[in-house]
């Protein structure tokens, strides 16, 4: 191997059109997803301690939100549902008049093919528990009566016309009953993007209190993954993988880039990653104190997600980030 004074490897940084055409990793912008609250009642639009710049919209709002982000070019949403009202059998999360199929029918009705908006898939927002799933008096979550609530909205959804369905409840063989309840519903085409590697993280606390989804007792770590393993990532991934996820993410993305690095070599899946809301408000927070250059930091931390391995990033930035041409 050759050396300096040879090889000197700043010839290809001394200018800006230099490192662009050399540069390994790029960011784009339709890989990007941006995340919506949605709330009952008209003409809401909730502003999110937490999350600076980041809004609860009821139905009519999210529309025209969509419009103006339409305009700027992003076409993919998400969407998470915030009903007022919950029960211990999570009702609200499914049939014909739930919150989510309005905002699908809604949004379709006015951008159509224009438009790839998808609902998150979880109990969470729905049940008095706060779980993502059901659970007994004694506080056991229930995994299969639970996958059998999550296989029926899915269903609902993809009728009101999501263009994809995303579980993010942990619970073992979801993938497949969902998977199996779309096909014998004739809805063939309608694809599952799994929260397939979902830790139990601390980096979830900005987002609980935007989506008022906080469980009441305990926590999530019965069926979120251990922060401390990885090998378990690879077995989580591969069986939503073999039950018929059409994309995998892992959840959330900046303390776990090594997963995401070590499953893009194991999988031929589309990857994604979503970039939670703690790690959105730390950096939104920081700007504002004066600690950190806001565009620098998150366009960092998005290359950074992009060069460990994922193809799509979900990302509170997506907005900003078309607004303002950041790249």
């Amino acid at each position: 191997m050759q050396e300096f004074p040879t090889i000197r490897p700043r010839r290809l940084r001394m200018t800006p059109i230099l490192r662009d055409l050399v540069a390994e990793t790029a960011i784009k912008k339709q890989k990007l997803i941006q995340p919506h609250f949605v709330v009952e009642g008209t003409g809401q639009v909730q502003e999110i301690r937490t999350l600076p710049g980041i809004v609860r919209n009821s139905v009519d709002e999210l529309v025209k939100q969509i419009g103006a982000d339409l305009e700027l070019g992003m076409r993919n949403h998400i969407l998470f549902g915030l009903p007022e009202a919950k029960d211990e059998h999570a009702s609200g999360v499914s049939g014909d008049k739930s919150l989510i199929c309005r905002a699908l029918r809604e949004i379709k009705k006015a951008y159509g093919k224009d438009v790839n908006v998808f609902p998150d898939l979880c109990l969470c927002a729905y049940t008095t528990s706060g779980h993502c799933g059901l659970v007994t008096p004694d506080g056991e979550i229930l995994n299969d009566e639970t996958n059998a609530i999550l296989a029926r909205a899915a269903v609902d959804y993809a009728q009101a016309g999501a263009d994809m369905v995303a579980p993010s409840d942990m619970m073992d063989g979801r993938v497949r009953a969902i998977r199996q309840a779309l096909d014998a519903a004739g809805l063939h085409n309608t694809p599952i993007m799994s929260y397939a590697v979902k830790y139990a993280s601390a980096f979830y606390g900005p987002f609980r209190e935007a989506a008022h989804s906080a469980p009441s007792s305990g926590d999530r770590k019965s069926h979120q993954m251990d922060m401390r393993n990885a090998k378990e990532a690879i077995l989580e991934a591969l069986q939503d993988a073999a039950e018929g996820a059409d994309i995998l993410m892992v959840k959330p993305a900046l303390p776990y880039l090594d997963i995401i690095a070590d499953l893009k070599h194991r999988v031929t899946q589309p990857l994604a990653a979503y970039q939670v809301s703690g790690e959105y408000a730390s950096i939104a927070f920081a700007a504002q104190a004066g600690a950190a250059d806001l565009q620098a930091v998150a366009l960092e931390s998005l290359t950074a997600i992009t060069r460990a391995g994922a193809e799509i990033i979900l990302s509170y930035f997506t907005r900003q980030l078309f607004a303002e041409n950041w790249i």
